[in-house]
């Protein structure tokens, strides 16, 4: 994180905390997280885990981003049939979105990514990896099956502003949401 104070950070305490991160927040949740369990089971102190993270938010944000959270859940299926591809996902992540694991997890991301630059930067090339959407639909646009001047980055960026609009009002998904949004980023159905 930028801006830390203190010694140098150990390798190997870094990995030890973001595991005992990760492995409470499996076992508990979000809410019954708390720095002084992450950092008895790290084998660290307390002042270790708040000289390189500002609080639970950061670590969870941290333990999302290198992979350590949900592995493989928000990975984007490839049917070859992009909408129903798009409609499975959107639906996965409103599951995830609306769960009490799921709803911690977005809110500490959000708040992360509100206080640290970094955090955010990183959550904002994260999600906008081209293997998540933006390659598939450059694909379907190259084919013709979308629309020519479909723009692709803004696509995908409403897609995650859609999402975390939800996290934040704690609205949960209609039915037909989901296909309801792709159809309306990427036009109807181009005819073959």
């Amino acid at each position: 994180m930028a801006g830390r104070r203190g010694a140098p950070r150990s390798e190997a305490a870094r990995v030890a905390i973001l595991d005992a991160t990760a492995a409470l927040f499996a076992e508990r949740g979000y809410d019954h997280l708390s720095i002084e369990g992450i950092a008895a089971r790290a084998g660290v102190g307390k002042q270790t885990v708040y000289r390189w993270w500002s609080g639970k938010s950061a670590l969870i944000a941290d333990c999302l981003l290198e992979g350590m959270l949900l592995p493989g859940t928000l990975d984007f299926p490839d049917t070859g049939d992009l909408r129903a591809d798009m409609t499975s996902w959107l639906r996965t992540a409103e599951g995830i979105i609306e769960s009490p694991t799921g709803e911690g997890l977005f809110r500490s991301l959000i708040a992360a990514a509100t206080e640290n630059e970094d955090v955010g930067r990183r959550l904002r090339e994260s999600l906008a990896d081209p293997r998540l959407f933006a390659s598939r639909l450059r694909e379907a646009r190259e084919s013709g099956d979308l629309r020519a001047d479909l723009p692709i980055e803004d696509v995908s960026e409403t897609i995650i502003g859609a999402l975390v609009f939800r996290a934040l009002a704690r609205t949960p998904a209609d039915p037909g949401y989901a296909e309801r949004l792709v159809d309306l980023l990427l036009g109807p159905r181009i005819a073959s």
